[in-house]
């Protein structure tokens, strides 16, 4: 009986203890597991002699996309509720929302939805990565889980950054040469401009994840810097291509406003891919 009431005392005693503990040892024992070290053609071999494993991963990898989408639908139905305000901000730099002028019946609408979606994916970027992590965990070693965890955060502030750089330092310069060209006064409309401002700040946002990118596969021993370096002339011109895809105009001035940022950035993640390797040589050591 005292045996008995000490070992519940004692339970009792340490469970805010073993409750604190118990997630810390669960993510302890999730980023320490270690996948099974299995040649490519083996995995290759298994799947084709039991398909169902590939099945199982399809799977999985639905049930991660559809949360996703999930995610991103209810961020979207958050964003509507202050939508009108960041429209009325992203007006600004023509003189607020009184300066478009809409021809159509849905513009407007369509308008707010393409704010309220580029808003609802910022939000929901962070949760949409968490899932394609999950996704590959199990194939991860503990480093490289670790620099995954670590680069989702990173990612969302710099697709952050991206939009912010282009609404405060790209657009003050394209718009003034777009609406002004030859003269001739425009009344912008709400379609046009919209996908123009939001066209031009998600795929920038986009873009300021490539330095990231290039680091993380760089600390994986994936990509080396001298091969960044010699394959410069190809990376412009895909550079050019995407900046072409992106602007919504033929004109040359606002092409090379998208480029200057991508191509600044290629070079940077040439520097980060160099320290990278400094760094993944040095913990081999």
């Amino acid at each position: 009986m005292i045996r008995t009431f000490f070992r519940r005392l004692w339970r009792l005693i340490t469970a805010p203890f073993r409750l604190i503990a118990k997630p810390i040892i669960a993510i302890r024992n999730f980023i320490s597991h270690e996948p099974e070290d299995a040649p490519l053609e083996d995995v290759f071999a298994r799947t084709i002699e039991n398909p169902s494993v590939l099945v199982e991963h399809i799977e999985a990898l639905r049930g991660h996309l559809f949360r996703s989408l999930l995610a991103l639908i209810l961020t979207v139905g958050i964003s509507t509720i202050f939508a009108e305000r960041i429209l009325n901000w992203l007006s600004q730099p023509i003189g607020g929302t009184q300066a478009l002028q809409a021809i159509e019946v849905t513009e407007s609408i369509g308008a707010f939805m393409r704010v309220s979606l580029l808003t609802g994916f910022a939000i929901a970027l962070p949760y949409i990565a968490i899932e394609m992590f999950a996704f590959i965990n199990p194939g991860l070693r503990r480093r490289e889980r670790i620099m995954l965890l670590g680069a989702i955060p990173i990612a969302s502030l710099l697709f952050i950054a991206g939009l912010i750089f282009a609404f405060r330092f790209m657009l003050p310069i394209a718009l003034p040469f777009l609406l002004d060209f030859m003269n001739i006064a425009t009344v912008p409309r709400p379609s046009n401009y919209i996908r123009f401002v939001t066209g031009v700040m998600f795929w920038t946002g986009i873009s300021f994840q490539f330095p990231l990118v290039i680091y993380t596969l760089a600390a994986l021993g994936i990509v080396q810097a001298q091969m960044l370096i010699n394959g410069w002339r190809f990376a412009i011109l895909g550079i050019a291509v995407i900046a072409a895809m992106i602007t919504p105009t033929i004109d040359p001035v606002n092409m090379a406003l998208v480029m200057a940022p991508m191509i600044a950035l290629y070079f940077i993640s040439i520097g980060l891919a160099a320290f990278a390797q400094r760094r993944r040589l040095r913990s081999r050591d």
